[in-house]
């Protein structure tokens, strides 16, 4: 596993989704932002889902995704509703 899955949230498939969208390090998923990269992901598959958006802003963030304010929980849940 690279330097991606030494995030919370990201395990060795989320690592490797991101690898395939061309996020490889932790800066590129920073600079990209959680949305980006969820969309990214959600283009190779389907089956992306909130929690995911979760994790991946859990990772930007640097704590696990339950820690996430409820404040930028609605928001990410906001953005998610639009998409699905």
């Amino acid at each position: 596993m690279g330097e991606l899955s030494t995030l919370p949230n990201i395990g060795k498939v989320v690592e490797l989704q991101l690898n395939e969208v061309g996020i490889e390090t932790i800066e590129q998923l920073i600079e990209v932002g959680s949305k980006q990269a969820w969309l990214r992901i959600k283009s190779i598959d389907e089956s992306a889902c909130i929690n995911r958006l979760y994790a991946l802003e859990g990772a930007v963030e640097g704590m696990r995704w339950h820690n996430l304010s409820i404040e930028v929980k609605d928001e990410l849940k906001k953005f998610y509703d639009t998409i699905e």
